[in-house]
């Protein structure tokens, strides 16, 4: 049974990993979950529920509290504050003069920049034309995240496409876009009609 009194915090293994949640009993039907503002996991259950069936529940719900938790995260990350077009255009000019250091020594010569309020994509590169496009609402995210679309973009004039070798190069250059990258889809929301990002994320 489950303790009376004050809430149990309780951590069980499921499907998608180790969850730990709060469980508490009340005089309720059924057992009952939520995802607070915090991300926290909140299990309420009948009186007479067994400690067994709560841990049960949560390894079955397993896939929806992380998903719940995931949108929390989405939230949380909120863009900073719109800026002018000129900000715009000193902060992601700035985003590619920091990194571009890294790929001048390959033989890339130094593009030219446009700027786009484009729906689907951080940014692109037009490698036989011999400039990038970065997407406006870039200029609304951290500076570590401007700089990884603008070396992503860079290191197109290697690979122009996303095979191994591409790849390769992004973890010699920047061995931490993998976790920038992750942060950047955080920030979906500022993009043109709140579209999912392309693989320029």
């Amino acid at each position: 049974m489950v303790t009376k009194g004050l809430p149990q915090l309780r951590m069980v293994d499921t499907p998608n990993g180790p969850i730990t949640y709060t469980l508490t009993r009340k005089s309720v039907k059924n057992l009952n979950l939520r995802v607070d503002a915090r991300g926290e996991i909140m299990v309420s259950v009948p009186l007479r529920c067994s400690v067994k069936q709560a841990d049960s529940f949560v390894q079955e719900k397993s896939g929806w509290i992380l998903a719940a938790i995931r949108r929390q995260d989405r939230r949380q990350a909120e863009p900073l504050p719109p800026v002018s077009r000129e900000e715009c255009a000193r902060l992601l000019g700035e985003a590619l003069v920091r990194v571009y250091p890294l790929v001048e020594p390959c033989g890339v010569a130094f593009p030219s920049l446009k700027l786009r309020a484009l729906k689907s994509q951080w940014g692109n590169c037009h490698w036989a034309q011999g400039y990038i496009t970065l997407n406006t609402a870039l200029a609304r995210c951290p500076e570590a995240l401007r700089d990884y679309v603008a070396l992503h973009e860079l290191v197109h004039f290697l690979h122009h496409d996303h095979g191994p070798g591409f790849y390769a190069r992004m973890d010699a250059l920047m061995p931490d876009w993998r976790q920038r990258r992750k942060t950047l889809k955080q920030y979906s929301g500022a993009l043109e009609g709140r579209a999912k990002g392309s693989e320029h994320t």
